[in-house]
């Protein structure tokens, strides 16, 4: 079955930075707000994240950041240094297909964390569109 909008997604966690979907094929969505975040936020929605991911064994996302953003060099380096690494602490992959934000400084800023994220647990793609992502999260079965 196709990952899209129209299918039943169940709220998992919501806060200013964004909402957390369950997906029934074993995707948690991760829906980015727009504008500036708290960094206790951020931390807490990825936080949230990393739970949904262990609690049901799933090892996809979908990281919906087209309205988000920039990251700051803050919220980045935390990403990588401490979210991304405690999320490979299993030794399983972790599987994360990116909508890429509309706003150039957010792709960028999105950009650079995805290739220090390389070394870092999350195999990922980048995408333009929902229909792509979701073809290349349904191949990896």
């Amino acid at each position: 079955m196709p990952l899209t909008l129209t299918q039943p997604l169940r709220l998992y966690f919501e806060n200013p930075v964004g909402r957390i979907l369950e997906h029934p094929d074993g995707i948690a969505w991760v829906q980015y707000q727009p504008g500036p975040r708290q960094f206790d936020h951020l931390k807490a929605f990825l936080t949230h994240t990393g739970r949904l991911l262990g609690l049901r064994g799933w090892r996809k996302l979908l990281g919906d950041q087209r309205l988000m953003a920039p990251f700051t060099p803050e919220e980045s380096a935390w990403i990588v240094d401490y979210w991304l690494a405690h999320q490979g602490d299993d030794k399983q992959p972790l599987y994360g297909a990116v909508l890429l934000p509309h706003d150039v400084f957010a792709r960028l800023s999105v950009s650079q964390m995805m290739h220090e994220a390389q070394a870092a647990a999350l195999t990922y793609r980048l995408f333009e569109e929902v229909p792509a992502a979701e073809a290349w999260l349904r191949q990896l079965g």
